[in-house]
């Protein structure tokens, strides 16, 4: 979500060109760089503002020391017919990602239904872009991903895990897909860099100090501390958020022969490097279903369609707009940045325009 600051607006296409052109400055080819510029386009039309062309500067500074190969070569090294498990050649994530997505989707309309891990990787952007192509294809499907840790495990007090989103797509006959895109942490670290630069409080629940102890202002996580998981305390779910980010990072890595929970490697640079390493880069696991293995696809069209009216339809709590189905705040967010651009706050106006400096590829 946009914080209150400033913004300037800025067409889709123009941040879309922005950043293929930033790609294919470091040799990225072609059909790479428009994948990639994809990928980040998508999360900044859905409001995922965190995911978009606010992150390119890091893949600027990846790419610039080589820590991201350009021109990898996406390859399966393991293979059944509903399986597979893809080495990224440590490319970068919004090209490794999409690859491997399409294994799985082409797999699961030969087969019925397909999961693909993936290691040897870097930061595949929006969680949600993934299971969208799915929908493309008529098929449901589902995406996750480690990350450089960041959120203690339940009762835990250091970082141990990363955020490690889960995103699944079902489509419906009239009314618009159910998607969800979440992360396992109880909240998104984007929010208490928000803060700190507010110079506000956070709410109890979020994350903890680098004693364990519960952290209400930002410094204190960023200095040392944590983020927690979903749920937060035992009495509060906080083991639920803990399993459903072990599930992430077992199917991503453990499963693919990624880096897992603390030995994830940064995707920043001024994130730490791990002691050391039990695989190869992140990973990543995507997974598609045919509809017809399961049900008739019109009938189940017909009934994701009374699912989401009869959902909508929930007498609504005190002081609320009333229950929103899971999709429907990026799809509103779509059709308004269409009209209106793309919101950019002034500090990643000024990295795009660093960009721009350094590579000599106008901005604006």
């Amino acid at each position: 979500m946009m914080s209150d600051e400033a913004v300037t607006y800025f067409p889709i296409e123009r941040l879309r060109e922005f950043s293929s052109r930033t790609f294919r400055h470091f040799g990225v080819p072609d059909a790479d760089a428009d994948r990639a510029a994809e990928v980040l386009a998508a999360s900044d039309l859905r409001g995922v503002d965190s995911h978009g062309v606010a992150r390119l500067h890091t893949y600027f500074d990846m790419l610039t020391l080589g820590r991201i190969n350009p021109r990898a070569n996406v390859k399966i090294v393991r293979e059944l017919p509903a399986t597979a498990t893809v080495d990224g050649d440590n490319g970068l994530g919004l090209v490794v990602g999409p690859k491997a997505n399409a294994i799985a989707l082409e797999k699961a309309e030969a087969v019925g239904s397909a999961v693909v891990s993936v290691c040897n990787t870097n930061h595949f952007g929006m969680a949600g872009y993934y299971p969208l192509k799915a929908l493309e294809r008529g098929l449901i499907g589902w995406a996750m991903c480690n990350s450089t840790k960041l959120v203690a495990p339940l009762w835990g007090a250091e970082r141990m895990l990363g955020t490690n989103p889960i995103a699944i797509a079902f489509p419906c006959a009239t009314e618009p897909p159910v998607v969800i895109d979440l992360a396992s942490s109880a909240t998104a670290y984007g929010k208490i860099e928000i803060a700190k630069r507010k110079g506000a409080p956070i709410p109890e629940g979020w994350a903890i100090d680098k004693d364990g102890n519960p952290a209400t202002r930002p410094e204190q996580m960023i200095e040392g501390g944590a983020l927690l998981p979903l749920g937060s305390t035992r009495e509060a779910g906080g083991h639920k958020g803990y399993g459903l980010a072990a599930m992430v990072d077992i199917l991503s890595c453990v499963l693919s022969g990624a880096n897992w929970g603390p030995f994830a490697p940064p995707f920043a640079l001024r994130q730490e490097i791990p002691a050391r390493s039990v695989g190869k880069g992140i990973g990543h696991a995507f997974g598609a279903m045919r509809i017809d293995g399961f049900i008739d696809p019109a009938e189940f069209g017909r009934q994701m369609d009374d699912w989401v009216r009869t959902f909508r339809a929930t007498k609504p709590a005190p002081g609320t707009p009333g229950v929103v189905i899971p999709g429907d705040p990026e799809r509103i967010a779509e059709a308004e940045r269409r009209k209106t651009g793309i919101p950019l706050l002034a500090a990643v106006v000024a990295d795009l325009r660093d960009i721009s400096q350094k590579t000599g590829i106008p901005f604006e």
